[in-house]
C-alpha cells in the first residue's frame, strides 16, 4: 500500500468510525462531534461545552477523546504480508507468518470530540 492509499483509508475508516459511533450513542443522550460546541481552550477543563443548551442550566460538556494508534504492516519471503492495527494491548487484523521480512509501523493521532451525557442517577 502506498502513502496515498494509507491516508485515504486512514481517513475514510476514521470518518466511518465517528459516524458509527454516534449513531450508537444517539439514544444515550451523548453525540460524537457535536455541532454548536463553545470550545472552552483551558487544558484544565473539559474541551468545551454544548451551545445549545439553555443560559442558567447545567451546561453538558463536551470532553476530547484522544486516539494514538499504531499500524504495523508486515512483509515476508513466506507470506503475501499483512496489516495490523494495535491499540495498547489490543490487535486487530492479520499478519502472515515470515522468515525473512520487514515490517514498518506508522502512528495516527487524532482527537474527537464527544458530549457527554447527563447522569440519571444525580
Amino acid at each position: 500500500m502506498n502513502l496515498q492509499q494509507f491516508i485515504k483509508e486512514t481517513l475514510v475508516q476514521i470518518a466511518h468510525g465517528i459516524n458509527e459511533a454516534d449513531e450508537a450513542v444517539a439514544g444515550i443522550g451523548a453525540a460524537v462531534n457535536p455541532r454548536d460546541v463553545v470550545f472552552d481552550g483551558k487544558d484544565d477543563r473539559p474541551y468545551g461545552y454544548y451551545a445549545e443548551d439553555k443560559k442558567g442550566q447545567f451546561r453538558r460538556a463536551v470532553q476530547s477523546i484522544n486516539f494514538d494508534v499504531v499500524v504495523t504492516v508486515a512483509e515476508g519471503t513466506e507470506t503475501k504480508g499483512g496489516i495490523g492495527i494495535h491499540v495498547g494491548a489490543i490487535g486487530l487484523g492479520s499478519a502472515g507468518k515470515s522468515e525473512k521480512g520487514q515490517t514498518s509501523e506508522s502512528r495516527i493521532k487524532f482527537s474527537v470530540p464527544l458530549l457527554i451525557p447527563n447522569s440519571k442517577n444525580a
